[in-house]
Order: C-alpha cells, then structure tokens, then sequence
C-alpha cells in the first residue's frame, strides 16, 4: 500500500465531526439529504485533482483504477474465483470471472455482472469485493464481465458482451451448480443500465429473460431532464459534467437518445420484464432515474423492490472499506437480492 493510500485511510479512521472539519468545516446538505462524512472528506480531497472531462479515456482509466486500488476492499471469506475468457460470436474473447461460494445453494441462479464506469473505464477489479460479497450472501454464482469500453469500442459493443455472457450463463450454469438454463443480471451504474436494456432486448429477441435484474443507481433516461441532474451535479464522484465526458465516449454521434438500448426508461413496453431491485445513491445526478424507472415497471405489473440511500454517493459499491455505510448499504443490497431469490 502507497504511503498516500495509508495516510488516507487512516485519516477517514478519525471521528466524522473530524472528517467534516478538514473538508469545509459544516456537512453537506442538499436537497434536504445529508452527505455522508466518508464521501464528503473524499469529494474534499478529489476536488484538488484534475476533473475526468480534462483526461483522455486511457488516462482516465489509469487515474481511476489507481484511485479505487487506494480503497479497495478485501473480498469475502469462503468465496472462490476463477478468470477465463468466453469466445463471443464477433470473434473476440470476454474475460470474466466466475464466484462462487463455498455454501452455494444450488437452486440460486447464477448472475451475470456487469461493473460501473460509464462504458469507458472500469474492469473485473472495479467490482471485486462486491462481487464476493453477493456471491457469499446470495449463495449463487457471480460471473463478472469485461465487457468492451469506448471509445475503442462504442455502444453497442459492450452491451452485446454482456449479453453473449449471459448467454453463456444461460448454457454453463448447470456445469457450475446452479439451476440450468436460467440466470439473472445485475450491475452498478453503467453495468445496471446495461442490465436493463439486456432484460428488453433479449425479451424481443426471444431468449429466456433473467429471472431477476439488479439496477443499482442506473441511467435509465437520456431523454428525460431530471431535477437530479442538476441538484447533484456537481457531487463525487460522478458530475454531470464527467458523465457527459463518459457519454461523449460511449454514443456514436449519430444515436438516438431515445432508443431503449439507451434510455431504456422510454420504452412504452415494460410489460413482462424480469422482477428488479432498483437501488440509488441521493448525491448522483442519476438518483431520480431509478425511482422514474421503477414506477414505470410497477406501473406495468413488474414486481419491483426500490430503495434510496440517502447520503450515500453514486459509485459507492466500490468504497465499502472506507465507508461504514457504503459497506452496510452493500450488505443490505445482497440481502435484498437474496429475498428476491427466495420468491424465485
């Protein structure tokens, strides 16, 4: 561990009165929800480094791996992984990673994952130790995606990797104890907005749906101008300027925004879809997508469970070592998850 990486940590030990003192002095308050201590010392300390909109894509994955590294946390016990590539039909190969647990039940479906990162930065370490966490609670198998990034590979490259993982899933699971022919998606961010739009398309194309999708603080509505957008829009660790930056990437110039492989949230057929876990952070220019989206599928009979943690941040899967209450907001998410299997 870096010698910066030691004294950060140490200093999100101290005592929260202490951690909002060196970062502004009073709490953040906005639209009346409170940020929480860790992630307002953090977006105090982020706020000195360069914006994501001025680095260039590859920089910007190297700045943010090298950042989530420093917090990274530890994996959880009784969870085996295995990395392998799967040959997708354009000629490439995927590399996942397959979890699994050392008690796995073997009547819960596998999970497809995809990680955050805007389609542009983001890998199987991004969601590592969250990924054992659902692997350990949910008792199922997890197989994480490197799905294709922009802008050497626009959308839809990395949808079609998820999908052809989760066909994949869909063909193996039964070889890695798990219920055969069946699966579930889920993801954080960009990995939960690609979770939505797999559950359409493979709906429209006739493959066996997802018995379950897991969308947390997901785009689901490029369309549509949420209050979020601009009442967040300059939080940490997503801004609504870096999410323009990760769009500007990941779109083709001449697509259209409201397109259900883009805004899945504007299809006027939800009728049908898998059962979902929607879950958001309140300081994201996204919290207002996920809501807007589970009212739509709950509107359409979906069974839909939505939750907001309030003073939480966009991307805190990934802060959990740091965070006490990205960790327990993680813990509580698996344990919905694994309600949501128990209806399966």
């Amino acid at each position: 561990m870096s010698l910066q990486a030691t004294i950060a940590k140490l200093l999100l030990k101290l005592p929260a009165s202490w951690k909002v003192k060196m970062s502004g002095g009073e709490p953040v308050t906005i639209g009346g929800r409170t940020l929480d201590p860790n992630f307002q010392f953090l977006a105090y300390g982020a706020a000195k480094q360069p914006p994501m909109s001025s680095l260039s894509a590859q920089d910007g994955r190297a700045a943010s791996a090298a950042g989530l590294a420093m917090f990274a946390a530890k994996p959880e016990p009784g969870v085996s992984w295995d990395n392998f590539d799967i040959a997708s039909g354009a000629g490439h190969q995927i590399p996942v990673r397959l979890y699994k647990p050392a008690d796995q039940n073997p009547q819960a479906p596998m999970m497809v994952y995809a990680h955050f990162g805007g389609g542009v930065i983001g890998d199987l370490e991004t969601c590592h130790a969250f990924c054992t966490m659902i692997a350990s609670i949910v008792k199922c198998p997890v197989l994480s995606v490197d799905y294709r990034l922009a802008p050497e590979h626009q959308h839809p490259a990395g949808l079609e990797d998820f999908i052809c993982a989760y066909e994949w899933a869909l063909k193996h699971s039964e070889e890695h104890g798990a219920p055969a022919g069946r699966a579930t998606v889920g993801g954080d961010s960009m990995g939960g907005h690609l979770s939505a739009v797999l559950c359409q398309d493979v709906r429209e194309d006739g493959i066996p749906m997802p018995d379950l999708q897991l969308l947390i603080y997901p785009a689901t509505d490029l369309v549509e101008e949420f209050p979020s957008a601009m009442l967040y829009g300059e939080t940490y660790p997503l801004s609504t300027d870096t999410m323009n930056w990760f769009m500007g990437h990941f779109l083709p110039e001449d697509m259209d925004r409201a397109s259900p492989r883009v805004s899945p949230g504007q299809n006027p057929k939800l009728e049908g879809l898998p059962p979902a876990v929607i879950v958001t952070a309140g300081f994201d220019p996204l919290a207002d997508h996920g809501p807007a989206y589970a009212k739509k599928l709950d509107a359409e009979g979906v069974e839909t469970v939505y939750k907001c943690f309030d003073s939480l941040a966009h991307g805190f899967t990934a802060f959990t070592a740091v965070a006490p209450a990205a960790d327990e907001a993680c813990r509580e998410i698996a344990e919905m998850v694994r309600a949501a299997y128990a209806k399966l």
